[in-house]
């Protein structure tokens, strides 16, 4: 009776011990993003626990199989050799569940979701992820993993002791009924009794996501999302494919052609495309934003075209580049560009503008493997590369590449040089990326991660501005188009509203050079970066039938929309309203304005169908 009592007791308390390890987990990630948990009040901190119990119970059912089915061999076997496994089977998993809390923890500030496999695809370049992590951060994340994983594997071992050190071998009829007890772990392993096993939406219960995220389990989120890869099906289908296209059709036809006289004065000028690594329009003072980070830029604004309605369609560089080079929306829950045997059938501006006679060029402080990127920019057609290779590493910050006043000056100084034209050129800045390194004053401070930000952007407007002034004096300036935009927006600084509300995606596009025939002026069209290669070969006519997820940023049209992807969710938004959408509760997040319901279909619509012509590329 005495070995039933105590197996009994381990099962129930080394269950109940990972309850309380994610629990501490919880208090941990609520604790580590102090100034969102503020903006809950109690009781809605109190629900993240209540809620997120299921979750807990459902991944520690998962982690007790094992123990429990080795505490059923304790019946046949001597208890100090099955004691020692299911304590170093526990150690093993604590070490390695902490080191997931800790970078689960680091990266939300920069990818708002919760652990998923998104973290396999900085597998091959985990400098990438380094990148985003200061010294400081590094060093104390490296002690608290140490630390908390000594703590536990302390509790644990107490524990375990306790109730094997006095187990015996025999009573082998307590075998089928440890099986059982074994066997009912599905309850909790599923969630419950329900038809349909938990998933995330059971612990969705708040309008503030981070609540939401709170409530989620980070390993139960990871082990999903790593056992649920593609199976070739469209997690995104709301529609027949038929209605889906027409409810698209519907809505971009009207779109596809400029209602405006050309803003060009030649269909062949020189194009220098520069894209600014997460430059937000928060920060931008001539879109409203705050007005002495960009001073250059907000200058500039009044000497070219400014459009004052653009958005980026993903968060990352990754999506960002195959949005303004491809005119492809981002996905979900992975990246185009990292898949070489389908970014090599993707519609490629560079491509195109070398069908157009252009020489095309591409300038970059870092390292071009990030992403994939090399592959997909040398499917572009691009063969004349420049980056973090060819700077002297003294030039480096501690973790991109060069720093960008050392980019642009070669940029700057390649351009003096005898140029075939017309050429096609892209620069893609990196100073402006976390951990925010300048050379120089930070002309915010760095007291705070967001000072740093606006400081870094305050650096890299100065740089850009300089490369204006010095293109201004080039001879091939007057009939040259620069396009200066950014990859994608930001988190920072902090903004009003839901985490991934449009505030985080506008981001500027500003047109200058002597190549245009109206400056000063101001376009107020919704449009995104997958309208720029279409809108930029119509106007060099070239041809742009390819690129069918796009529209003309020069239509004027009030039903003109842009839809942007974040992990497990969109946004779509129009002059006249906009619609938030979450794929993981399959519910909206904000509704606004009048025309909810037709942005809701339209939503769907795109993401579906952009998801499907994912899959069906090989």
């Amino acid at each position: 009776m005495k070995n039933f009592k105590n197996r009994l007791l381990f099962n129930i308390s080394y269950f109940f011990l990972w309850i309380g390890y994610f629990a501490f987990a919880r208090l941990f990630f609520l604790l580590f993003y102090f100034d969102k948990t503020q903006d809950l009040d109690f009781t809605t901190i109190f629900k993240t626990f209540l809620y997120g119990i299921r979750l807990d119970a459902s991944f520690a059912a998962y982690l007790c199989i094992i123990p429990f089915l080795f505490l059923i061999f304790s019946i046949f076997i001597n208890s100090i050799r099955i004691g020692n496994l299911i304590k170093w089977y526990s150690y093993i998993l604590l070490v390695f569940i902490t080191l997931l809390l800790v970078i689960d923890a680091s990266l939300y500030a920069s990818w708002g979701i919760r652990l998923d496999t998104t973290l396999f695809t900085y597998i091959n370049t985990p400098e990438v992820m380094l990148a985003s992590i200061s010294s400081f951060q590094l060093i104390s994340g490296l002690i608290f993993w140490l630390l908390t994983s000594f703590v536990f594997i302390k509790i644990f071992k107490k524990i375990i002791n306790k109730n094997t050190e006095e187990l015996r071998t025999g009573d082998w009829l307590q075998a089928p009924l440890f099986l059982l007890i074994m066997a009912a772990l599905i309850i909790p392993l599923r969630g419950g009794l329900q038809t349909i096993p938990i998933n995330q939406s059971n612990v969705y219960f708040s309008s503030k996501m981070f609540a939401n995220h709170a409530a989620i389990n980070f390993m139960w989120n990871f082990s999903n999302a790593l056992t649920h890869k593609s199976d070739g099906k469209n997690p995104y289908k709301s529609f027949s494919v038929e209605v889906a296209k027409e409810i698209i059709n519907k809505n971009r036809n009207q779109l596809l052609e400029a209602t405006t006289d050309s803003i060009l004065n030649t269909t062949k000028p020189n194009v220098i495309l520069i894209i600014w690594e997460s430059l937000t329009a928060k920060v931008v003072g001539s879109l409203g934003g705050e007005p002495n980070v960009t001073e250059n830029l907000n200058k500039l604004s009044k000497e070219g075209i400014l459009f004052t309605n653009f958005y980026a369609n993903g968060d990352r560089t990754d999506k960002g580049i195959p949005a303004i080079l491809s005119g492809y929306y981002p996905q979900p829950t992975v990246s185009i560009m990292k898949m070489p045997n389908k970014t090599r059938s993707l519609p490629m501006l560079p491509q195109k503008m070398i069908d157009l006679g252009y020489k095309t060029s591409f300038y970059h402080g870092g390292d071009l493997n990030f992403g994939n990127m090399n592959t997909y920019l040398r499917n572009a057609g691009i063969t004349d590369f420049v980056d973090g290779d060819d700077f002297d590493k003294k030039d480096w910050n501690s973790k991109w590449g060069a720093h960008d006043h050392i980019l642009m000056q070669r940029f700057s100084d390649d351009l003096t040089k005898k140029q075939t034209t017309p050429f096609f050129k892209i620069a893609l800045t990196l100073t402006s990326h976390e951990p925010y390194e300048i050379l120089g004053d930070y002309k915010f401070g760095k007291e705070t991660e967001v000072n740093k930000f606006r400081s870094a952007h305050a650096y890299t407007d100065k740089v850009i501005g300089k490369f204006i002034e010095d293109a201004k004096k080039q001879p091939w300036y007057q009939n040259t188009l620069i396009v200066i935009l950014a990859d994608h927006g930001h988190r920072s600084p902090e903004h009003e509203g839901a985490y991934n509300s449009p505030n985080k995606f506008k981001i500027p596009m500003l047109w200058l050079g002597g190549a245009l025939n109206k400056t000063g002026i101001e376009i107020s069209n919704i449009a995104s970066q997958i309208d720029l290669s279409y809108t930029l070969l119509d106007l060099l006519k070239g041809d742009n039938s390819d690129f069918k997820f796009s529209k003309n940023i020069f239509n004027t049209s009030e039903n003109q929309y842009a839809h942007y992807i974040f992990n497990n969710g969109f946004g779509t938004l129009t002059k006249n309203g906009f619609f938030l959408f979450d794929n993981v509760s399959k519910k909206s997040i904000i509704k606004k304005g009048e025309a909810t319901s037709k942005l809701d279909s339209l939503g769907k619509a795109i993401s579906q169908n952009a998801y499907q012509d994912f899959l069906d590329r090989k």
